[in-house]
């Protein structure tokens, strides 16, 4: 474990077995590279993490025709989806160093359009994004959509006009990844911490699932060990799936730094919005390290346990236990939380995050730790660059007690008695049902 039992912790995020080594030797050597602008003319060359900012302004400038916009990781440029043939749009999308593209549906008729689904087809196991690179809605059904559901979700999809959602068929099931891992212990369910934060009276706390919160109130670095945390606040389902967890010791050090393992972190400096077409990489305590691209934003998934909206879609792969578990990029952007998905690392699938920004603004945290909290010491071990990653031995240091894992007992009633437990924002309460699901008591 990361989590050290000592007065003042070092409380970077708890990492299991580095499952993705390639993923590592991707991000790490590259963890502080630094990208600069080109000087050419014509459209900007910029960071990921900045291009949620651009697409941000000519969405408030172009209204109506505006399409939506993504990332071009291959260019290091953003591409403006435009409605119309308006010269005087196109040049302000060009002055703005973006780059236009002619489309047919715009941003605010794929909302509408997402708005239909929610209220017409809100079925467990289906899940819809806006998808700027196919000007589109990406609908998602699971393998238990069949049958009645089935033709309601594609009869309602065919209601939306033709060019405006496509649907695919996953051979998993949509669920929430919380079980297994060695990351953080609540109420007999398992998850992963997210990002250390100092909360709104300027405690030391973290970020985690919402679904994690509701669980349970209290959450250890250990197994069967003594809290060291407890929830303040949960949302899930809902308005999204978050969850600010205090530390019980207010002089815990909670460094702003992701641990990706074999003894490497990667400083984390900033929160930012999501851009289709970015790279991102994901850690959890069960998978490790993995990495894969943003695929839609906006998204709505209707876990068993009920709706949640507002969230990231990636194609990164997330197994049970990485719930909760840090979205980020190579350049130390705060992206995401784990929510859920379907599939896992070995056949891929479809996974959701929780945005960081979203829950920051409703928790009234802020990334990092506050004065005195061992800020500092973050930036002394993030980005270390190790000779040879793809050499490291994936047990090495603390992963080598990721085979706690099996054994955690009966947690059929994991959460049962934690209704309330976490707080006025709770919107249900949850148990472990071992599945990797949690189903919901509220």
């Amino acid at each position: 474990m990361s989590h050290k039992r000592i007065p003042k912790r070092k409380a970077a995020i708890a990492a299991g077995s580095v499952a993705a080594l390639g993923a590592a030797a991707l991000l790490l050597p590259n963890a502080n590279a630094s990208q600069t602008d080109a000087k050419d003319a014509g459209p900007k060359t910029l960071k990921a993490a900045d291009a949620s900012d651009l697409a941000s302004l000519l969405a408030t400038q172009l209204g109506d025709a505006y399409g939506g916009a993504y990332y071009d990781a291959a260019k290091k440029q953003v591409v403006v989806n435009v409605v119309g043939d308006n010269s005087n749009v196109v040049d302000a999308v060009e002055k703005a160093g973006a780059v236009p593209r002619s489309v047919d549906n715009s941003l605010a008729a794929l909302k509408s359009a997402a708005r239909t689904l929610k209220t017409d087809a809100t079925i467990p196991g289906t899940a819809w994004s806006v998808d700027p690179k196919t000007n589109q809605l990406r609908v998602t059904a699971d393998s238990t959509v069949t049958g009645a559901n089935w033709n309601k979700l594609t009869s309602t999809v065919g209601s939306l006009g033709s060019g405006m959602a496509t649907v695919k068929k996953s051979a998993g099931t949509l669920k929430t990844f919380v079980d297994g891992g060695d990351a953080i212990f609540g109420g007999g369910a398992r998850c992963s911490l997210g990002f250390n934060v100092t909360a709104s009276d300027g405690s030391p706390a973290f970020l985690t699932a919402g679904h994690c919160g509701v669980a349970a109130k209290q959450w250890s670095d250990t197994q069967d060990g003594a809290p060291i945390a407890t929830v303040d606040q949960a949302t899930f389902p809902g308005d999204g799936d978050f969850s600010l967890v205090k530390y019980d010791d207010p002089n815990t050090q909670a460094n702003s730094v992701v641990n990706v393992g074999n003894g490497q972190t990667v400083a984390i400096n900033q929160a930012a919005d999501a851009a289709v077409g970015q790279q991102v990489f994901r850690m959890g305590s069960t998978t490790g390290l993995n990495d894969g691209n943003v695929t839609g934003l906006d998204a709505t998934v209707n876990y068993p346990e009920g709706t949640v909206t507002g969230l990231i879609q990636t194609d990164v792969c997330a197994e049970p236990g990485d719930s909760g578990g840090s979205l980020f990029t190579q350049d130390g952007s705060a992206i995401g939380l784990t929510s859920g998905g379907s599939g896992d690392c070995t056949v891929g699938g479809e996974t959701f995050f929780q945005p960081v920004t979203t829950a920051l603004t409703a928790t009234g945290a802020t990334l990092g730790a506050g004065a005195g909290a061992g800020a500092g010491d973050a930036s002394a071990t993030a980005g270390a660059e190790p000779s040879d990653p793809a050499a490291s031995d994936p047990a090495a240091g603390d992963q080598s007690g990721a085979g706690d894992q099996s054994g955690t007992g009966d947690q059929s009633g994991a959460g049962a008695d934690q209704s309330g437990a976490a707080g006025d924002n709770q919107s249900g309460t949850g148990a472990d049902d071992g599945s990797g699901m949690v189903s919901s008591n509220g």
